[in-house]
């Protein structure tokens, strides 16, 4: 009989594309889920991985074993769904997943409330970007995601993926001081054209947003540096080399070399959670979408300071 955490530690890599990622979402070493798929391939008499590069890549008959494991684990999941709601609390493992602001200022607080509230829930949280989350949730990777969309980028949610607004984030533009904005109380998006932006990679949601809003409004923007963190964004500015968008979650104080103005209109990016319809029955996950929109109005008034 195949071992079902084998086949959750296959899934795993087959979904999160490396076993150091698929290791660090179920919270075990790199080494424990290679261990765990040599042992697969011993019982299924079958090579299921192969090396590619440094990476690995999964054979077809690891692709199909991958999409027995999702139905297994989803059957496994209606069942720990069942017997959760008959007990009616919270309980058992709970994987969240969160973008970084997120999992800096709104989750932390969120976690600690569930775990002195409700003992016998165990709430994990990993760090992912929203375009990535959806699709951990609707493979059943991640039991619950924090995800945002933009007012002109929305993120679209797959069938069988249910969402509640957990509140609005508002963004604002970041200029050194002595930049002509700084005494500004607000500049409008038409004003934009010829400044040198710092922002996220490509591919990134905040990245898509700025180029899109900035195009709609005739400019063609000029990256002139990129980082993943928002604390570096904020150090580049200050630096005085260029201006940023950056939302206000999880932002942190800014320095006084960084003066934050108002753009007009504001952008907005709206702050969901997701989770399965399959398990929309588990109080855990009714639990931690309470808590999340409990915590939001304190985590939306700590990044206006």
């Amino acid at each position: 009989m195949l071992d079902l955490q084998r086949l959750r530690a296959l899934h795993a890599v087959s979904v999160h594309g490396t076993v150091g990622a698929a290791a660090a979402a179920l919270g075990y070493t790199p080494s424990a889920v290679s261990q765990q798929i040599a042992k697969l391939e011993r019982e299924t008499r079958t090579t299921l991985l192969e090396r590619e590069g440094r990476g690995v890549r999964l054979t077809d008959e690891a692709r199909q074993l991958a999409g027995t494991a999702q139905e297994l684990m989803a059957i496994v999941e209606r069942a720990e769904t069942d017997l959760e709601e008959r007990r009616g609390v919270p309980a058992g493992r709970l994987t969240v997943a969160a973008f970084p602001s997120a999992a800096r200022g709104l989750m932390p607080g969120v976690l600690a409330d569930l775990a002195r509230r409700h003992p016998a829930l165990d709430a994990r949280l990993t760090e992912v970007d929203p375009h990535l989350s959806v699709d951990l949730v609707a493979k059943g990777a991640v039991d619950l995601a924090v995800v945002h969309d933009w007012d002109i980028a929305p993120l679209p949610a797959p069938s069988g993926v249910e969402q509640a607004v957990i509140g609005d984030d508002l963004c604002d533009l970041l200029v050194p001081e002595g930049h002509p904005f700084a005494g500004r109380e607000s500049v409008r998006r038409e004003e934009l054209g010829g400044e040198r932006w710092i922002c996220q990679p490509p591919g990134r949601v905040c990245h898509d947003w700025l180029l899109r809003t900035l195009r709609s409004a005739g400019h063609e923007p000029e990256v002139v540096h990129q980082a993943d963190e928002n604390p570096t964004l904020v150090a580049l500015v200050g630096a005085g080399l260029g201006v940023a968008l950056i939302p206000r979650l999880g932002r942190g104080p800014l320095p006084p070399e960084v003066v934050e103005v108002a753009l007009d209109p504001m952008p907005v990016r709206r702050l969901y959670a997701l989770w399965r319809t399959g398990a929309a029955r588990r109080p855990a996950i009714a639990q931690t979408v309470r808590t999340l929109k409990e915590f939001w109005p304190g985590a939306a008034a700590r990044a206006t300071r």
